[in-house]
């Protein structure tokens, strides 16, 4: 599990201090502050491995730049202080064989995927004069690959048949591997009633390559191809699930060397093409998938993720523990990007969480209705301090004020009763004087 990353003279920050917990660990903030940018390091630091082949660069007003970090792998924690060297352009690395984090997948937010398999990816000889086989150092996905299969760099060996490939063998042949998908599939559905159910395969236009499909709700088969964007998304996250976790076993089997302890998953964007209903269950769903998988609770999940989903934090609420879980706010502050453990506290709804610090909205409302709040509550504290019948400027812009809350907001809102009482009573002073 990662615990910890130290940045300086790298990334928007000029420094960053991250302690993760073991279990869940959200980056919340706007939009360029540097939480995909601390995934990219995260997945470097586990794996010494560049998520989509780029490295991350120093800052150029940086006197030294340096990624302190610090995991706990089979063998007890591992930390390095990794600094940059600029004559050789490439970040140092600790010599020797590091931890074992475990399992990770990095799901980034265009459909890419990498994966680092701790027994396929990871090799040292036993002796100096052996030569190591010829292993990938990560298996990096683009969405066309997770889709159509992946080769290796030199295009001689097939390192994946890809989804479509796999799930139509898997389906027609009986292969304990549908049986996985099937369990997988079902625990990140979107609700209990919404199942996500392979459908039977067929062809799609002219082509006679059977496409996998979806059993619909309406109790229609879909080609997968066909699918909305939501279900594309968690189907590829399903399948590679199910691909790493069996080809690690068979890496096990084959290459002698220990199972995987734990799973890591790194997700930019983790609400990204799911509709409300789904946001609110993916967390649980992805905490609870490797149960599915294995039929065990003994390979832990460590999840880190960069949401602007307050769905996603409340649906983890009934669960959350300050001890395995914390929410990290990326912000800007005097023009520098820092990030600051939030005090978590239990919100209740939706509302609440789009006004609090995470996300700084002063209304969870449009932008219409947020200035006219503004505007009346503020004009409900002027006539408060006067206790003064209004002027006709008042009354004035009591009318405009109040046709801009008409237009804004719902007839059962709290603040539009309470305005609208207010009115009246000045309607009605209006008239008796």
């Amino acid at each position: 599990m990662l615990n910890s990353l130290m940045l300086e003279g790298v990334g928007p920050a000029e420094r960053l201090d991250i302690e993760f917990k073991p279990r869940l660990n959200f980056l919340t903030g706007d939009n360029g502050l540097g939480k995909s940018f601390v995934l990219d390091i995260a997945w470097w630091s586990l794996t010494r491995t560049w998520a989509r082949g780029v490295m991350a660069a120093p800052r150029l007003d940086a006197r030294q730049s340096s990624i302190d970090y610090c995991y706990t792998g089979s063998a007890g924690p591992f930390a390095y202080k990794s600094r940059f060297d600029h004559q050789s352009q490439q970040w140092s690395v600790k010599q020797g064989r590091p931890a074992v984090p475990g399992v990770v997948i990095y799901a980034g937010v265009d459909g890419s995927f990498s994966v680092w398999d701790p027994a396929r990816n990871y090799w040292k000889a036993e002796k100096e004069d052996t030569a190591s086989p010829s292993r990938p150092r990560s298996f990096d996905f683009t969405p066309d690959e997770v889709w159509n299969g992946l080769l290796s760099s030199d295009g001689k060996t097939q390192l994946c048949n890809g989804l479509i490939h796999d799930w139509v063998l898997w389906q027609e042949g009986g292969k304990p591997a549908f049986d996985d998908l099937v369990k997988v599939l079902d625990a990140l559905s979107p609700s209990g009633v919404e199942k996500l159910r392979p459908g039977q395969p067929m062809r799609v236009g002219d082509s006679v390559k059977e496409q996998p499909s979806l059993h619909m709700p309406y109790g229609q088969d879909v080609p997968l191809l066909h699918a909305s964007a939501g279900m594309r998304r968690i189907t590829a996250l399903a399948y590679l699930l199910v691909w790493t976790w069996r080809e690690h076993q068979l890496a096990h089997e084959r290459y002698r060397v220990p199972q995987a302890r734990e799973i890591i998953f790194l997700i930019d964007e983790i609400e990204c093409h799911l509709h409300p209903q789904w946001q609110r269950r993916i967390v649980p769903a992805l905490l609870n998938v490797m149960n599915a998988l294995t039929g065990t609770r003994d390979v832990p999940v460590q999840l880190l993720a960069a949401t602007h989903s307050p769905l996603v934090l409340t649906s983890v609420e009934p669960e959350f523990d300050r001890e395995r879980d914390c929410i990290w706010d990326f912000d800007l502050i005097d023009g520098e990007v820092q990030a600051a453990l939030y005090p978590y506290s239990r919100k209740g709804d939706v509302n609440a969480w789009l006004s609090s610090e995470v996300f700084n909205l002063k209304e969870p409302s449009s932008v219409p209705a947020e200035e006219a709040l503004e505007q009346a509550r503020a004009f409900l504290r002027e006539v408060a301090a006067t206790q003064q019948p209004l002027t006709t400027e008042q009354k004035q812009k009591l009318q405009d004020i109040d046709e801009k809350l008409r237009a804004s907001l719902s007839d059962v809102d709290a603040f539009w009763i309470r305005w609208s009482q207010f009115r009246e009573q000045q309607v009605g002073q209006a008239c008796s004087g």
